[in-house]
């Protein structure tokens, strides 16, 4: 009888330590600084391939390889890894994985300052890059803007009008709402960002100066933490 209580003991013990924390978050450094990124429970599938690729240090040394001030940093083009592609002038933003990922809308989700999302090309479902991604920095709208928008079929729905409180206080990119996934975005380090995106260019769009990024995953007790102190750990 001892034997078996200890090993419901053991299994219980090994659940709970195997459990993954209510929300997951990821660091993103560089020479410019770092932000923590929580990513969304909403979309998994972008949840779990970004987690796995951070985990693999896949990212690390991959640059921020087009910016654009008032939209958005991208970077995570495995080619911007490659010492004979990544020299300052070379065109980067073509290399990939050798899958997609399925869409994952959500009417709640969408591109305000801060949040992380899918790159893609221009395939007709949708499916976003195996791991280019881009960080939002976007600017403040009105709501007349945001009617030119409407008018001019560059949105693909009606902005709640919640989200367009948010447009017009904090900013955005609201022409990408449910053209790109969206699945995390910045609860800390948004300076981060805004340093890189204001960075000198070229007529790509891409830096003058490398942006090599590091991206680790936080541990589980940090996860808690950052769930308590974002009020989202009941």
């Amino acid at each position: 009888m001892k034997k078996i209580l200890t090993l419901i003991v053991l299994c219980i013990t090994t659940i709970a330590v195997a459990k993954p924390p209510k929300n997951q978050y990821v660091r993103i450094s560089t020479a410019y600084g770092a932000c923590i990124i929580r990513l969304y429970n909403e979309t998994p599938k972008h949840r779990d391939n970004f987690i796995k690729l951070a985990k693999q240090g896949f990212y690390n040394g991959t640059l921020f390889h087009r910016v654009i001030q008032s939209f958005m940093i991208q970077g995570g083009d495995p080619d911007s890894k490659d010492t004979t592609k990544n020299k300052p002038g070379a065109e980067l933003g073509n290399g990939d994985l050798k899958y997609t990922i399925p869409a994952e809308f959500n009417d709640s989700l969408y591109h305000k300052r801060g949040v992380l999302a899918a790159a893609r090309d221009d395939n007709p479902a949708k499916a976003s890059s195996g791991c280019q991604f881009y960080i939002v920095e976007g600017k403040r709208f009105t709501d007349a803007d945001l009617d030119k928008l409407i008018a001019g079929r560059r949105m693909g729905r009606p902005i709640p009008a919640s989200q367009r409180e948010v447009y017009k206080s904090i900013g955005g990119s609201p022409h990408l709402d449910q053209n790109y996934t969206v699945y995390g975005e910045v609860v800390t380090g948004i300076d981060m960002v805004d340093r890189i995106a204001a960075v000198k260019k070229d007529e790509r769009d891409r830096p003058l100066a490398n942006i090599p990024m590091t991206v680790t995953m936080l541990s589980k007790h940090d996860c808690k933490e950052l769930d308590k102190l974002l009020g989202l750990d009941k």
